[in-house]
């Protein structure tokens, strides 16, 4: 619309007020981070005071463990999707204050659960623990798009990234305090123990009951200590003139943050202006927005499937590292579970958050989206294929690298930048409910991947849970869920790096028209492809069962149709070059043909990974003799694969 106060914002140098937004609006983060991080010593410590005289000692039943990770993701997904509605209907700063005050409130019932019976403080905790996600949700959509539209397209990524990596120091903060509670109540208790000539020790000291009360209310004053701010924070510009349409408002508020006078940013000659007509859903949005909304969605619910598996595959690490339970009391088995999260937050979590700030505006969103799913994918499949039969009783430095890696990559890749793009790509009188929406479909994962992962790590009964596909092909599943979203970044996201967001909105698609064409063309071959040699292997494996299965015969069939099988291999190259490079254009040729010649790649991956599944479902199924190397379903397995 080439509004003055909007070229003024786009343009601005950078200014105090900026980090103080990042500063106030990061505490929202910061508090999530703190009250999901904090979550695994707490349950350590309620085990201990609740579950002290069950039959799995201080163990948390799996049912109730699940729904206490579950409760809050689920009350973040409405989170996301009620108050990005209501940022864009009633303004930002209007409900940006509700939601932080959920989250204060919220995480100060959570430690007044003043019950005294098991059940009684377990549903009071889920029930603030709910509210408390509802407020989180709610800080995701307002924060990310109240610093997307106060930044200028210049530092714009790196600004929104500084408010998301507030995430790293609430996982730091939270393991601090809980260290540091936990220290101060273990001394106060061998005093008492001292002075009271106690012998034996206390496994469970009476102020266990009070401590992780402590921890979880203490995670309300970073957030309370800004609502003062929050509340004096002018609506931003552009939702002012642009929703509202009050340009000689948002002028007045700018003038107040930024370092112009009016006389620089009041329009000449105003006109009015018009929103435009279509709504939310249309069949005008879904063709302008879709495909935007389809990938910030599906990345973000991809991305947090592995994200939160991650963080509860922690305390798989852990018990190789904390021994004995039993011989602890419960202030230091707590306090060294704090330990091992902070020794990993400061060397992988927190230096990928500021790598993120740092490079996000120099190489761009999609580039470091698409490289931190990848050497996830890499990581997980490294950790996960050979878990068994090496990492398993070799969780040694090595281990431990790759471990870190996954943190690294993930928040210098999709964690941060699935927050970032989904502020960048919608009109204003959209934009937070798109990211409220993109956010939902994170959380919507975040349980699949957490609740999911705590039930199938398990490939033995063990602490309560029953046996299920193991710790192996769950982390083969994450690292083909990484990859998923490697194709749904490639093939879908926008790039926004450099442009305002009034020009990533109003671009036009007739740029992406070509690009799809293209990319059509590139799975049309890929399909035809795949059809071809899917006839040849039917006519293979049908041929080659029709032979006796030992013998010569079944070498003379193998030879013979991997013979032609080989044709029509060779036939296939030149004409898929020839194809795709007489389809594309000039300027993106090579890249398309050697994207079409990259499914080599997949291929080989994909024969590996089908070769391992087959082998690993065919070992499970059988049952055999210790003598029996060579199972009779094994020529089964061969002809399936």
């Amino acid at each position: 619309m080439g509004l003055k106060v909007l070229s003024a914002l786009d343009t601005a140098k950078t200014q105090l007020y900026h980090f103080k937004a990042i500063i106030v609006a990061g505490m929202g983060l910061f508090t999530d981070a703190y009250d999901l991080f904090c979550i695994p010593p707490i349950l350590s410590l309620i085990g201990r005071v609740y579950y002290e005289q069950d039959k799995l000692k201080y163990q948390i039943p799996p049912g109730v463990m699940s729904a206490t990770v579950a409760i809050a993701l689920l009350g973040t997904t409405i989170g996301q999707l009620v108050f990005g509605r209501l940022g864009d209907r009633i303004g930002r700063r209007r409900v940006y204050g509700i939601a932080l005050m959920i989250m204060v409130l919220s995480s100060l019932g959570c430690g007044f659960s003043i019950c005294k019976s098991r059940e009684c403080v377990l549903v009071s905790l889920s029930f603030f623990r709910f509210f408390l996600g509802v407020g989180i949700g709610g800080d995701y959509p307002l924060s990310a798009t109240i610093m997307s539209e106060f930044a200028n397209k210049r530092t714009r990524g790196a600004f929104i990234a500084a408010v998301f990596s507030m995430q790293g120091f609430g996982i730091l903060a939270s393991s601090t305090v809980t260290m540091v509670v936990c220290a101060i109540f273990e001394h106060v208790s061998r005093s008492h123990d001292h002075t009271s000539h106690t012998v034996s020790i206390d496994h469970t000291p009476r102020g266990v009951d009070i401590a992780w009360r402590l921890i979880l209310m203490l995670g309300a004053v970073p957030a309370a200590l800004t609502y003062y701010w929050r509340m004096m924070m002018p609506e931003t510009a552009r939702y002012t003139a642009l929703v509202e349409l009050n340009v000689l408002q948002a002028a007045k508020d700018m003038e107040k943050v930024l370092d112009v006078s009016i006389s620089q940013i009041a329009e000449d000659d105003p006109q009015p202006l018009h929103q435009p007509s279509y709504p939310l859903f249309s069949k005008q949005f879904l063709r302008r927005h879709g495909r935007d909304l389809f990938s910030c969605a599906t990345s973000w619910f991809l991305l947090d499937i592995v994200f939160y598996s991650n963080n509860l595959f922690q305390s798989q690490i852990y018990k190789k590292y904390l021994g004995d339970r039993r011989k602890k009391n419960a202030y230091q088995d707590a306090f060294n579970v704090a330990k091992l999260q902070a020794i990993v937050a400061i060397c992988s979590t927190v230096p990928g958050y500021w790598f993120t700030v740092y490079f996000i505006d120099r190489i761009g969103r999609v580039r470091i989206q698409q490289m931190g799913f990848l050497f996830m994918a890499i990581v997980y499949l490294a950790i996960g294929i050979p878990y068994y039969t090496y990492w398993e009783h070799n969780t040694n430095v090595g281990f431990m690298v790759l471990y870190g890696l996954t943190f690294f990559f993930s928040n210098f890749g999709p964690n941060t930048t699935t927050f970032i793009v989904p502020a960048e790509l919608f009109p204003a009188r959209f934009r937070s409910t798109c990211h409220g929406i993109s956010g939902a479909a994170g959380k919507v994962g975040a349980i699949i991947g957490s609740v999911g992962f705590l039930w199938a790590s398990h490939n033995k009964k063990e602490d309560g849970y029953p046996k299920a596909i193991g710790m192996e092909i769950s982390l083969v599943i994450l690292g083909l869920v990484c990859i998923m979203g490697l194709l749904v970044t490639t093939f879908f996201t926008r790039e926004t790096m450099g442009r305002s967001l009034e020009e990533n909105e109003n671009e036009k698609l007739e740029g992406f028209k070509e690009v799809r064409k293209c990319l059509f063309d590139l799975i049309h071959s890929g399909i035809w492809i795949v059809k071809a040699i899917n006839i040849k292997q039917f006519l293979y494996k049908y041929l080659c069962r029709c032979c006796d299965s030992g013998g010569k015969q079944i070498h003379v069939s193998l030879d013979l149709f991997s013979f032609f099988l080989g044709i029509g291999i060779g036939r296939d190259y030149p004409l898929s070059a020839t194809i795709m490079s007489e389809f594309a254009n000039k300027r993106t040729c090579g890249a398309f043909i050697a994207a079409v010649f990259s499914m080599q790649g997949f291929g080989i991956l994909a024969s590996s990974t089908v070769t391992m599944v087959v082998c690993k479902i065919f070992d499970r199924l059988c049952t055999v003799l210790p003598k029996d190397r060579t199972p009779d379903e094994v020529d089964i397995a061969w002809h399936g694969g």
